[in-house]
């Protein structure tokens, strides 16, 4: 499952604070725009309380959590679809993420620059929505040039094709991203072959100050954004991207001392990847014997065999079936053998559909 989620955001948000607090990675970060010019990818641990409750029953000899990619993309600015800045690179860089999480400015501080002279989070999100729009209407122009000749002609596929085109422009001339317009089931097949910006989903991230995280509705910047992303569709997650730094240098019980002395029960980094990893419609599964406790990423939908070729296509060659408990059953039956006892644990065939908490043995022959 190599999906990933960019980090995006103007200049001096807060990212690159962010992103070295996810990652550990030591992203440059400096007090002025267009610092961080590459790319930066980060693998992160999913936190998974059910993860290391299956520890607990198994007592493995080794726990493998699942991951997740996160990039850092450097600050776009004003003009960035017409090249501005670097905003030509930075749009192929976003071009290639999955989902798109966008860093917004929720705090005041006179010592950090903020590039358009003043702190404005729906400010900061329209530039940035409007130059991704910006960018998917030049695309959807050049392809509407190229398709038009076919679909005068009476090419079927090339009317099909220019009916959804003419409809991603009129969005886009609206100021309204591709993924607020309504299609079928068969047109976004059309759609997503088109790598579209702004069909990406979307996650906010509101980076608060150190005195505005224990109760962030308070903070007025952050009930604008919960009310932007409402109109989104989209989940605001409220980080400190300062505390984070912080706590990322701590071990976990250092960890876990650090947010009780703050008040706070989870730390925001842990909520922002689990929520980017839903985002993309991301589900675990697990696996767990006594060499080893392992979580598993898989796209939801994913049927058995699928799920197994996760581990190894091998896995997925020779199916023949899968022994399946669900992870609450496991738990409240406290061993495989009760559980099996009480009936919990099923033989699912090739059809099965797996679910998130599904702890299962693959049985195959190759």
């Amino acid at each position: 499952m190599a999906l990933t989620a960019g980090i995006v955001g103007l200049p001096n948000v807060g990212k690159s604070t962010l992103f070295n607090a996810i990652t550990k990675a030591g992203a440059e970060s400096a007090n002025y725009p267009f610092c961080t010019i590459d790319p930066n990818v980060g693998i992160v641990e999913v936190p998974d309380y059910r993860l290391d409750k299956l520890t607990e029953l198994v007592e493995p000899k080794k726990t493998v959590p699942t991951t997740f990619e996160f990039t850092d993309i450097a600050g776009i600015v004003k003009g960035a679809s017409k090249g501005e800045g670097l905003g030509n690179k930075f749009l192929s860089h976003i071009r290639q993420v999955d989902a798109i999480c966008q860093v917004v400015r929720c705090f005041a501080d006179d010592n950090i620059t903020h590039v358009s002279g003043k702190v404005d989070p729906i400010d900061d999100i329209e530039t940035i929505n409007l130059e991704l729009i910006l960018a998917d209407l030049e695309s959807v122009d050049k392809r509407i040039s190229r398709v038009e000749k076919m679909a005068k002609q009476k090419d079927k596929e090339a009317m099909y094709e220019h009916e959804i085109l003419v409809k991603l422009k009129s969005a886009f001339e609206n100021d309204k991203p591709a993924r607020t317009v309504e299609f079928t089931e068969e047109q976004m097949k059309v759609v997503k072959g088109l790598h579209l910006l702004t069909i990406k989903p979307v996650l906010y991230v509101a980076n608060v100050g150190e005195d505005d995280i224990v109760d962030p509705s308070e903070n007025e910047y952050v009930q604008k954004v919960r009310k932007f992303a409402e109109s989104d569709n989209a989940e605001v997650i409220v980080v400190c991207a300062k505390i984070e730094s912080e706590i990322a240098e701590l071990d976990d019980e250092e960890k876990a001392m650090f947010l009780q002395e703050l008040g706070i029960e989870e730390s925001g980094l842990d909520q922002l990847i689990r929520a980017a990893y839903h985002l993309l419609g991301l589900a675990t599964y697990f696996t767990a014997g006594v060499q080893e406790v392992r979580a598993w990423t898989f796209r939801k939908g994913m049927k058995a065999p699928q799920c197994a070729g996760v581990i190894h296509t091998d896995f997925e060659k020779g199916f023949i079936r899968a022994e399946t408990v669900s992870y609450d059953d496991l738990v409240a039956a406290n061993t495989m053998t009760a559980a099996k006892e009480a009936g919990k644990v099923r033989l699912e065939g090739k059809e099965y559909i797996v679910k998130d908490g599904d702890v299962i043995h693959f049985r195959f022959n190759v």
